[in-house]
This record gives structure tokens, C-alpha cells and sequence, in this order.
């Protein structure tokens, strides 16, 4: 597959996330590295976003509660692009109610390859990275021929087309497209 390059600019977008026996230590890490955190976009699911703030003493962008769909909502600013890395203090200790989301959000951050840090060792790391005050030019698998891939069985239309108008194979419908949204109308 080929690659594509995804650049980091020199202000990073940082998500913190940590269940409920990591958040403390979250907090003592956020707290240490306090200065070099500032100089950069943080968010951070729900509560921690909270103490986070609270500690910080700057603005955390914050987002639902892990559990209530959080992780869900930093997994999809990873496919935006809207997150360079991953700070996941998460316990291998404690079954949680959202374990699938857990899952779905570290394999969103393999798939788009992005930093993932699980513990403190690994948060230093990459925070500590000469990367961190640079941009950085990130590879991505190239996802347009997975995007493209007829499907067994399955008759493939084509992707819309803003404004035009097209039909779909053997179904009846036509899909009308329009800037920011697509819908299907029956024949």
C-alpha cells in the first residue's frame, strides 16, 4: 500500500486521556511537564479535562466522559486529523464498561499512525522528543484503493459527485449530492 504524508505542525494537538486509577498520575505527569504542555492544543475526555484544567491553569479543550462516548469523540478527531498524539493512561488492572471503545481509539491511533503513550515512560519519551518543537511529517497508509475496492457480490457506485445527480445500480435510487452531504432518493 502506498504512504501519504500527514504533517504536525509546530503546535501539537494533544489528547490526555486516563480511567479513573490513572488519573491522579495523568494529573502529576500534565502537572511536571505543565510549560511544555501550554504551548500546545490540549484535549481530554471529561473528568480528566476537568482536573486537568483545574491544575493546568490554562484552557483544555474538553470532551464527553470516556464512558458516555469521549474516547469515541478522540478516535474521530484522530481520522480528522485533529490529534498529533496520544497520551492514554489506562488501566490494564480494572475491566472498564467502555472496553470496546478503549480498543476502537488505540486501534484508530495504529491505523492513522499517530504516538501513543500508555504509561509515564512512554509519555516522557515523546514528550521529551526533539520532534516536539518541529513539524513532522508523519507517513499514513494511503486509504483511497481500500476506498475503491469492489466488494464480492457487490455492485460498487460510484462516489458522489458534488451537485451532480447519479443513479444507483439496481436499486432503483439516485443519489443527489450535495456540498457536505449526500442523500438518496427513490425512484
Amino acid at each position: 500500500m502506498a504512504n501519504k504524508i500527514i504533517s504536525m505542525g509546530l503546535n501539537k494537538k494533544i489528547a490526555l486521556v486516563a480511567h479513573d486509577n490513572k488519573k491522579r498520575d495523568l494529573v502529576e505527569w500534565a502537572k511536571f511537564n505543565r510549560d511544555l504542555l501550554a504551548h500546545h492544543k490540549v484535549y481530554a475526555t471529561g473528568t480528566t479535562g476537568v482536573l486537568l484544567e483545574r491544575e493546568l491553569r490554562f484552557p483544555i479543550a474538553k470532551l464527553q466522559s470516556g464512558p458516555l462516548g469521549g474516547d469515541q469523540q478522540i478516535g474521530a478527531k484522530i481520522v480528522e486529523n485533529e490529534i498529533d498524539f496520544l497520551i492514554f493512561f489506562w488501566d490494564p488492572l480494572e475491566p472498564q464498561p467502555h472496553d470496546p471503545d478503549v480498543k476502537a481509539l488505540l486501534r484508530m491511533a495504529v491505523v492513522w499512525n499517530i504516538p501513543i503513550a500508555c504509561d509515564r515512560s512512554s509519555a516522557d519519551f515523546i514528550i521529551s522528543s526533539p520532534l516536539m518543537d518541529k513539524t513532522y511529517e508523519r507517513l499514513v497508509p494511503d486509504y483511497d484503493a481500500y476506498l475503491h475496492r469492489r466488494v464480492p457480490g457487490v455492485e460498487t457506485p460510484p462516489l458522489p459527485v458534488p451537485g451532480v445527480t447519479a443513479p444507483v445500480p439496481s436499486t432503483g435510487a439516485t443519489v443527489v449530492a450535495t456540498p457536505g452531504a449526500a442523500t438518496t432518493k427513490r425512484s
